[in-house]
């Protein structure tokens, strides 16, 4: 058998891209990696295997913690962690969720194709910069007032779309059509709600952005026609979260948790990996919050998009609907925890267990964590929009601004390998503070331009250099492993034509 040890830690080969951590000491179950041998020599320098091996202390783990292709360090749980926990007798962990509750992507498609916006590109980066708010701090598409944050918190993309800030198809072709009805606004602080109040529709600081790119490569003909892409078409990357709200809600419970529960915490190998015991006043609570937030992040994404439409209706003198076919491929979620369905395996008195224990396998309800990890649930579950149902769930995975980024649909495998779950980017591989040390970002900026017509603009030249290129893994190898494991099945290749960032 193959092994590998990083840091004193070891992992075996089971098969080709999957790597176990046995189960040890007090992990209730294995952790494993999805990686190739190149991505696990990455992933062996930071925390990232430390992390996920203390991921699998958490009460109720069932089955292996996961860690993607792109994984890296986070907080607690590693970027890139899938862990799924019993419902009942488990736990909900905000820090194997993350601050940036439903961070996630969406993908616009357009009627237009690249010879339209070769050279428009400063014109068309100039208008988007100037129209939709990016940065740290406050400024959104529209004021929150009192209305429109209870509209956003409690209904979501249905509540954008009933003010006119979409079309009924935005619905259809989001996750969850862009509402979780188990939210509860109540439960979400007032400093919060203070926070997000004027930052509807922003794209924030950091990794966030929104890219505008033309689809170059074509792998899954049927599935890209269901998808609506082809060759030499833009379309348009959206990638941001639920902003300040988002961070103060998963700040407000994680002290919560250290008052109300130091018992299980005391237990966990890192603090950072707080949690709620299941059935918990604070877990319901948590839960209902986090929905709410997870209905802000997707309205926060349909005022960006409805901006966006507003902007390219001006630049081209068009329609955006009717005229430049400007309508919502998808939106799916990278940083969420919801209940789910999964078959697992179940000890005599049937509750989920580790498989050597097991005498069945049966559907349990489980939280399952993504953090930094997008759901990609394969063709025929009644999660995916109909539309989409017959090919499987769009899988949306950004890449740097200077490499291409990736549509995927849910594999076959997903189900059984990662709790239908695959990679959410690229994944890094430095610290923003060792990318400015290494990057100069007008430097970066001009490179992209001169080199590959990447038009870029930003809020600072730091930000540049903290989302240079060279800071992030190979996303072909990224999604080169994820389609080998049947977990998300290439569909297109895009690559970018301009780029606004915070």
């Amino acid at each position: 058998m193959t092994t590998r040890e990083f840091d004193g830690i070891r992992l075996e080969k089971l098969r080709e891209h999957v790597w176990e951590i046995p189960r040890e000491g007090d992990m209730n179950v294995p952790a494993r990696v999805l990686a190739s041998e190149a991505l696990l020599e990455e992933i062996g320098e930071d925390d990232t295997l430390r992390q996920l091996k203390n991921a699998t202390h958490l009460p109720g783990m069932v089955e292996p913690a996961l860690c993607m292709p792109d994984g890296h360090q986070g907080y607690g749980f590693p970027v890139g962690g899938v862990g799924a926990i019993d419902a009942r007798t488990g736990c909900i962990s905000p820090g194997a969720i993350g601050y940036d509750i439903n961070c996630g992507v969406r993908m616009v498609r357009t009627s237009l194709t690249y010879d339209d916006v070769r050279g428009r590109e400063a014109e068309l980066v100039d208008a988007l910069f100037e129209a939709i708010p990016s940065g740290l701090g406050g400024g959104g598409v529209i004021d929150g007032d009192s209305d429109a944050i209870e509209g956003a918190l409690s209904r979501g993309v249905e509540w954008a779309v009933s003010e006119g800030y979409g079309i009924e198809s935005d619905l259809a072709h989001c996750e969850d059509e862009g509402r979780r009805p188990d939210a509860k606004p109540e439960y979400v602080s007032q400093k919060a709600t203070d926070r997000g109040r004027n930052q509807m529709g922003s794209l924030g600081s950091g990794n966030h952005f929104l890219e505008v790119q033309r689809v170059t490569d074509v792998f899954r003909e049927e599935v890209a026609e269901a998808y609506g892409l082809s060759e030499g078409q833009i379309v348009v990357l959206i990638h941001c979260g639920s902003r300040g709200l988002g961070h103060q809600t998963c700040n407000d419970y994680l002290r919560r948790i250290e008052r109300e529960h130091a018992d299980l915490l005391e237990s966990l190998p890192d603090k950072e990996l707080a949690a709620a015991p299941a059935g918990s006043e604070l877990a319901e609570e948590y839960y209902g919050a986090m929905g709410a937030c997870i209905n802000f992040a997707w309205v926060n994404r349909q005022l960006i998009t409805h901006r966006t439409r507003e902007v390219f209706g001006d630049v081209f003198d068009a329609d955006p609907i009717d005229d430049l076919g400007m309508e919502l491929l998808y939106d799916v979620a990278h940083n969420i925890g919801k209940k789910e369905t999964h078959e697992v395996p179940v000890g005599p008195d049937g509750r989920p267990t580790v498989a050597e224990d097991a005498v069945d396998r049966a559907d349990r309800e489980l939280y399952v964590h993504r953090k930094g990890a997008t759901r990609a649930f394969p063709a025929g579950r009644e999660e995916v929009p109909e539309a989409y149902r017959s090919v499987g769930q769009p899988v949306i995975i950004p890449g740097s601004m200077g490499a291409g980024s990736y549509v995927l649909r849910g594999g076959a495998e997903s189900m059984s390998v990662s709790f239908g779950s695959t990679a959410h980017g690229a994944g890094r591989l430095m610290s923003r503070t060792q990318a400015k040390q290494e990057f100069w970002g007008g430097d970066v900026q001009d490179d992209l331009e001169r080199e590959q017509a990447i038009y870029v603009k930003a809020q600072s030249g730091a930000t540049v250099a903290e989302e240079a290129p060279g800071v992030y893994k190979d996303v072909d190898e990224v999604v080169r492993v994820s389609d080998e494991l049947g977990i998300g099945d290439t569909v297109a290749r895009t690559f970018p034509v301009c780029n606004i960032k915070g």
